[in-house]
């Protein structure tokens, strides 16, 4: 996160296998909306086309 945008990720530990990744309050990715966890650079795609 930090080379690719300069800023650091914070990681928020959760119960039930959740996995949900938030940019600035916005839902980015959601494990437990899709069942399923993020394809190599997913989370990356969707910062980039969000922001």
């Amino acid at each position: 996160m930090n080379l690719k945008y300069g800023t650091d990720a914070e990681l928020i530990p959760s119960a039930d296998g959740v996995f949900e990744v938030e940019v600035d309050g916005v839902l980015v990715f959601s494990k437990k909306a899709l069942d399923r966890f993020p394809e190599d650079d997913e989370i990356f795609r969707e910062i980039d086309a969000r922001f």
